[in-house]
């Protein structure tokens, strides 16, 4: 037990960084773009997700009340941009491959809090946890690297007419997504780097099958 506080550490941290995964996932707000025509984006600004885009409008509602819309992408459409397409199937293979890390790692401390001193099994449970970890944390930084690109270059995005979307912003900015995602990678990577520096104590009695 006492060589595995770094491993206690890495779950603690996996487990968070595995939970921000979904969040930064599961939020609309990975760009928001400011606009000029205020006729049906009522407040100027819109919200690009990598499932929908949202925005708020009074315009099919009665006066002083508002209403957010919302329009989610299709299954393809070639107008939208590849790293939004991207960012959906890499997250979701980050959501699951850090799981089988918290599930690997899991397993190892249990072994390891239970007394089952057995070599061979303990090392390479945390070896795998550590790197579905590094895995995960990686699916998630190409997703965060490459729409980050895109905001801080203002790139456009055609939109269908029934989005009632301009096809570029006045100006964009990155919205909580990102930064979330951020932080999820750095723990993602530090929980992988923990479980793959563990060393299994050698004792008289230790069994090594």
């Amino acid at each position: 037990v006492s060589t595995s506080h770094l491993q206690l550490a890495a779950f603690g941290l996996g487990t968070v960084g595995w939970i921000l995964c979904m969040v930064s996932m599961g939020i609309v707000e990975w760009r928001v773009w400011h606009v000029d025509n205020t006729t049906t984006i009522s407040s100027g600004i819109a919200w690009v997700g990598i499932w929908k885009v949202c925005f708020i409008s009074y315009r099919h509602i009665s006066s002083g009340y508002k209403e957010q819309f919302c329009h989610k992408f299709s299954d393809y459409n070639s107008s939208i941009p590849h790293e939004i397409y991207a960012a959906q199937g890499l997250l979701l293979i980050a959501m699951f491959t850090g799981l089988l890390g918290l599930t690997a790692t899991i397993f190892a401390l249990r072994n390891v809090y239970m007394g089952i001193t057995h070599k061979t099994l303990i090392t390479r449970l945390f070896l795998v946890g550590g790197f579905f970890y590094m895995f995960a944390g990686l699916f998630v930084l190409i997703p965060v690297s490459w729409n980050f690109y895109s905001v801080m270059h203002n790139q456009s995005i055609t939109f269908p007419p029934s989005y009632y979307m301009p096809s570029s912003p006045a100006v964009q900015e990155a919205g909580a997504a990102i930064p979330i995602g951020i932080v999820a990678v750095i723990l993602l990577l530090l929980s992988g780097t923990f479980s793959l520096s563990y060393r299994f104590p050698l004792t008289a009695n230790t069994i090594t099958k």
